[in-house]
């Protein structure tokens, strides 16, 4: 159909809007996406930041735990022949005995420390300790008996001794995990319900404290980043 100039002037202004606006939209999705990719790129950055500094982490406290393995090692694994059965019925009140007295302080409800142990039920059954392999796990740390997350057997139990010592402790159930007794993360039933317990554990100095990487501290150096942009 035909048209008039004055048609054709107003076709043509539509059509130029059109592009035009085209091409805006076009050129904010492009700014948009280069600003993604340059926060991505900064996500990478720091994630890749914060794995290198677990991974020095990780490494501090294998060395740290290797190191006071063969420390104390040799001292501790002889208190394995402490574990055999007994009588359930023969453990009704909590009951402590210093296999080794210890030279350091005095363990109290402040007092920061860390523990070896060989825990084990009724049935002579170990259900969980630091030896492995030969050697010794990471220890326990324990920041005060009083607010420590331990049963309470442990938190009447070791309260007097003396670090660098070894106690053997005689736990009723209802000082250790009473009628619930204890599951591990599947589920599966690890201490039977209303078990008393034994432990043998000995207490060290508490060791040099290695601080884990912030990822908060990185996340906030990378929202400053956006922010800069």
């Amino acid at each position: 159909m035909a048209t008039s100039r004055k048609q054709r002037a107003g076709i043509l202004i539509i059509v130029v809007a059109t592009v035009l606006g085209t091409l805006g939209s076009f050129a904010v999705m492009i700014l948009s996406m280069q600003s993604n990719k340059q926060a991505q790129a900064d996500y990478q950055k720091v994630l890749s930041e914060y794995k290198k500094e677990q991974t020095a982490y990780e490494q501090k406290k294998q060395a740290q735990a290797d190191k006071l393995s063969a420390k104390y090692y040799e001292t501790f694994k002889q208190y394995s022949s402490q574990v055999a059965k007994f009588e359930i019925d023969s453990v009704k009140s909590l009951v402590t005995e210093d296999l080794t007295e210890g030279d350091g302080a005095l363990v109290d409800d402040k007092t920061n420390f860390a523990a070896y142990y060989i825990g084990w039920d009724a049935n002579g059954d170990i259900f969980d300790q630091s030896i492995d392999n030969n050697k010794l796990k990471t220890p326990l740390p324990v920041s005060g008996l009083s607010t420590a997350g331990i049963i309470n057997g442990w938190k009447e139990g070791l309260k007097g001794m003396k670090i660098g010592g070894v106690r053997l402790l005689s736990i009723p159930a209802d000082k250790a995990y009473g009628e619930a007794g204890s599951k591990d993360s599947k589920g599966k039933q690890i201490i039977a319900p209303n078990m008393p317990l034994k432990f043998v554990v000995m207490a060290i100095p508490a060791p040099e404290t290695i601080t884990p990487p912030d990822m908060t501290k990185l996340m906030n150096a990378y929202q400053e980043a956006q922010r800069a942009q």
